[in-house]
């Protein structure tokens, strides 16, 4: 009767643990997703913010010019956002290849509990 008692409780723990990372397995997936929803709000406005003030300086530029380089100033104006272009791709890119993996925190969780049960075994 002991021994089936002691194995209840060794499975009514596992079984919270399990229950355990599973919740924080759900709390990670919630925080990406509310991160990456708020990445992506924040570039969409700063794409109409950029693009509408871009527009404006560009259409100054080429008023300023329009007697003699019109042509140049719309040609260099097109070369230096396609530059801004590719330098803040770059920048998404970094940000993206450094941010945390999905579920590091479950998977370490779920290690260590590996790591403590076969300790444990081997203690015995």
């Amino acid at each position: 009767m002991a021994m089936t008692d002691t194995m209840a409780r060794v499975g009514a723990t596992l079984l919270s643990m399990v229950q355990t990372r599973l919740e924080l397995a759900a709390v990670e997936v919630e925080e990406e997703s509310q991160r990456l929803l708020g990445y992506f709000a924040l570039v969409l406005l700063s794409l109409v913010l950029f693009g509408v003030a871009m527009l404006l300086l560009s259409l100054t530029i080429i008023l300023v010019f329009w007697d003699s380089y019109r042509l140049q100033a719309a040609l260099g104006l097109a070369v230096l956002f396609g530059a801004a272009a590719a330098l803040v791709g770059l920048k998404l890119k970094a940000s993206f290849a450094n941010r945390p993996r999905l579920l590091a925190a479950t998977v370490g969780e779920l290690n260590k509990d590996i790591n403590f049960i076969r300790n444990a075994g081997a203690a015995e």
